[in-house]
């Protein structure tokens, strides 16, 4: 049940890129939550903060005539009942083919559980994510697919 949540989340994240669909990406994430890149590290409290920096990553994305992002590998492994890592290896592609972003990225994302026993999971959401070197990519122990929803 995991994988095909995590395929669904990280499905809407990529779909909500693909489209510049701020409401749908901030959806993808918990508040308050961090986006840590080698540049910055930003603190998220709410909808308003969330929305203002994805319309910023929107703009380069649009400025740099992105055709297609691809998730080229993506893993995960639980770190305890309510938190599961994830790495996904990304390719961002312009409109003449050519990739002018890639990186790996390591989503912590909290899980919430429908019923008290956490068998049935309810929500995943993203909490935190670190972006790095694609040489920095590491192979957790169960992989998924991300395509777009």
């Amino acid at each position: 049940m995991l994988k095909q949540k995590l395929e669904v989340l990280f499905g809407q994240y990529l779909n909500a890129f693909e489209r510049y669909d701020l409401d749908k990406v901030c959806d993808c994430y918990h508040l308050p939550c961090t986006l840590n890149t080698p540049d910055k590290i930003v603190l998220i409290n709410d909808v308003k903060q969330c929305e203002q920096e994805f319309s910023a990553i929107f703009t380069q994305l649009a400025q740099a005539n992105t055709d297609k992002i691809i998730a080229r590998k993506a893993s995960y492994m639980h770190l305890n009942e309510n938190l599961v890592i994830a790495c996904i290896d990304w390719d961002f592609v312009d409109d003449k083919a050519q990739v002018f972003a890639d990186f790996s990225a390591f989503y912590h994302i909290s899980v919430t559980y429908s019923d008290s026993a956490k068998i049935t999971i309810q929500e995943l959401k993203i909490i935190n994510v670190v972006s790095h070197e694609l040489s920095n990519s590491i192979s957790l122990p169960h992989t998924f697919l991300v395509t777009a929803q």
